[in-house]
């Protein structure tokens, strides 16, 4: 496993072109795009403001970078950089900017969510819709690009629009069974769209491209209920995390449950590997001891050492006591994906922070535990392979696959202090963010890091 040098950074923006070949990222006010291969510089851009959201087009043709205090939008082009675009919201404000699949057209949502402006590259024209509802995911595109939902909020009551992303006509309007919409997603194969209400009420609704309502779900009564949602890629299967501390997993067939995942303080099950993250200070040999030169500053102290240990059942975890008199307790299924090949689901149970859960969803059961010694901020599977990719927030990149996992040490002066990551499409590599750097971590070919994971307390 390799790394690049690490490169400046602001506010956590870095992100791969769609198509592989380049890598964006901001410094306050500048947008530098480098070569994925060579991480040469390609382009360097000047905003007008510190950027605030960058996001590439589809074709990977043209990236906008979102300055919400200013109420800009300024797009550039890499086959052209002499060509730029200025979007400018004025008093209407700016909350949200993001590309249609086309990569032509933008939607900026303007302040108080009073409506979305769809702006066109090609035409130079505007269209207004009216309407979107202020909530975590209230705009969702098809897979294939052909269609938009929407949630509205009007004469207090949800609904959600369609829209045909080719002309943006509107195809199908209906208002939903929800007491105040939170969040919509399309299923992948773009057939069904799941929405879901506030969490004051746990219910799940699935309805068809032409606005049919076909299944309606609800776990519960009078208790917080749905926390996060996440589809499969195969579309088969929806998992639905809750604040009671379980996925539910419907199927595609009836929208039944058909099983749901408990998160116990405690592993019992000896079929489950739980991987215990230990860590312990390098032991010094006297015959090791050397005294600098004179003049010679005092070298680094050598950092503690982490690997993971299989620990045997029963097995405890660190938990947190919530405290449940304040807005949004630490409890529930906070995180949930499922795997590219829709064989495995990562979650994290907010009340265990520490540790991640990886289900078999081909039987159905709890394949694996890794307990970390700090709490974990992100996790993201491998676009190409089941290989989950963990940070805590310290100098130290995670691995899980079927075969193990594995401790890397991020190298560099000082802690490079992982807050986030993004895979490559490919997966032969990702990007590391910490506050202020970016840097790029080049992994192996799969059978060498199969067999560094066999190796279950070696450590990089």
């Amino acid at each position: 496993m390799n790394f690049s040098e690490a490169f400046k950074l602001s506010s956590l923006l870095c992100k791969f072109s769609p198509d592989g070949k380049y890598l964006a990222s901001c410094v306050q006010y500048r947008l530098v795009v480098r070569d994925v291969n060579t991480l040469q510089i390609l382009q360097l851009y000047t905003c007008l403001d510190q950027i605030q959201h960058i996001e590439w087009s589809a074709d990977s043709l043209f990236i906008l970078c979102a300055m919400y205090k200013r109420g800009l939008v300024q797009v550039w082009s890499l086959e052209q950089p002499e060509w730029h675009c200025k979007i400018d919201e004025g008093s209407a404000g700016l909350v949200a900017s993001c590309w249609s699949p086309d990569g032509r057209h933008i939607l900026n949502t303007t302040e108080f969510h009073l409506r979305i402006t769809v702006w066109s590259l090609c035409t130079k024209s505007v269209s207004y819709i009216k309407y979107p509802k202020a909530c975590l995911q209230g705009i969702t595109f098809t897979r294939d690009g052909r269609y938009m939902a929407l949630a509205e909020r009007r004469d207090c009551k949800d609904y959600v629009s369609i829209f045909v992303c080719s002309d943006w006509q509107l195809l199908r309007h209906f208002d939903t069974d929800t007491q105040d919409l939170t969040g919509i997603e399309w299923a992948p194969n773009g057939c069904v769209l799941a929405v879901w209400d506030t969490c004051l009420e746990y219910k799940i609704l699935l309805y068809s491209l032409d606005g049919r309502l076909l299944s309606a779900y609800s776990a519960y009564e009078w208790s917080l209920g749905i926390k996060s949602v996440a589809w499969s890629p195969s579309s088969q299967f929806l998992a639905v995390g809750s604040y009671d501390g379980k996925v539910r997993i419907l199927n595609h067939v009836t929208w039944k449950m058909i099983t749901e995942f408990g998160h116990p303080a405690t592993i019992n099950n000896p079929k489950t590997v739980v991987y215990k993250e230990a860590q312990k200070s390098p032991q010094l040999g006297l015959g090791c001891l050397s005294f600098p030169p004179p003049g010679a500053g005092a070298g680094p102290l050598p950092s503690s050492e982490s690997k993971y240990e299989i620990a045997s059942v029963p097995v405890s975890l660190q938990t947190l006591k919530p405290v449940t008199d304040r807005a949004n307790p630490k409890i529930g299924i906070g995180m949930l994906a499922f795997s590219p090949d829709s064989y495995f689901l990562a979650t994290r149970n907010d009340n265990t922070p520490n540790a991640v859960w990886v289900w078999d969803i081909q039987k159905l059961r709890l394949f694996a535990v890794l307990e970390q010694l700090s709490p974990v901020r992100t996790f993201q599977w491998d676009p190409q392979q089941p290989r989950l990719a963990i940070c805590t927030g310290g100098s130290r990149l995670y691995l899980w696959s079927p075969a193990g996992c594995m401790s890397v040490q991020v190298p560099g002066e000082g802690d490079f202090a992982v807050l986030s990551l993004c895979w490559h499409l490919s997966g032969d590599s990702m990007a590391l963010l910490s506050k202020d750097h970016v840097c790029l971590c080049f992994l192996e070919t799969e059978a060498v890091v199969s067999t560094a994971c066999r190796q279950l307390g070696g450590h990089t």
